[in-house]
């Protein structure tokens, strides 16, 4: 077993390299820019919205409330008869990434914590690279894309972006797996 604290490279470092690569994804390749679509009449659509105040928070519409309420005639001719919504509304005001990218960051290290944690459980200090590339990249896959399929199970999300997101969390897996592998203790 290896103490989680002298992995604290690894996970750092981890952390780091997942970073700069979700940023070059986002920033430079562009795969993600079909992942939301322009809204037709946005400018009216918002319009619409803004006499109403709605605060931040995650919406469905229609809202069922209870299970029973789905057989409901009325709730069935709203569903029918659209347009059906999951919205998420934020808070308005100019765009600001620096906080999305401080918890984004933190993310990654819980990530790699996580990643370090089943595979120092898992082996010895003396494991081969790719014993130590399998455990802790699997893990660092699995939280990185796992549970975004309960996006498009439950809330609709589009597979396509889904998927794509997975692939991103496939890359970061690997790079978590290839330094934790490289940094091992040996």
């Amino acid at each position: 077993m290896v103490p989680i604290p002298s992995l604290w490279l690894p996970i750092l470092l981890s952390a780091v390299f997942v970073f700069i690569l979700s940023s070059i994804i986002h920033m430079a390749l562009g795969y993600h820019r079909s992942d939301f679509k322009q809204l037709p009449a946005e400018e009216a659509v918002q319009e619409a919205l803004r006499k109403f105040d709605i605060p931040p928070g995650d919406y469905l519409l229609p809202c069922m409330g209870r299970g029973e309420s789905m057989k409901d005639p009325k709730f069935v001719e709203k569903m029918t008869k659209g347009p059906v919504l999951i919205m998420t509304v934020r808070k308005p005001g100019p765009p600001s990434m620096s906080g999305n990218l401080v918890l984004w960051f933190l993310y990654c290290i819980l990530v790699g914590i996580l990643a370090a944690y089943i595979t120092s459980r898992a082996i010895t200090p003396d494991a081969p690279y790719l014993t130590v590339f399998r455990f802790a990249g699997a893990t660092a896959f699995i939280g990185y894309s796992i549970a975004l399929l309960q996006n498009s199970i439950w809330y609709s999300r589009s597979w396509g972006a889904t998927l794509r997101s997975m692939f991103d969390g496939l890359l970061y897996g690997l790079l978590t797996a290839g330094t934790f592998g490289w940094l091992w203790p040996r």
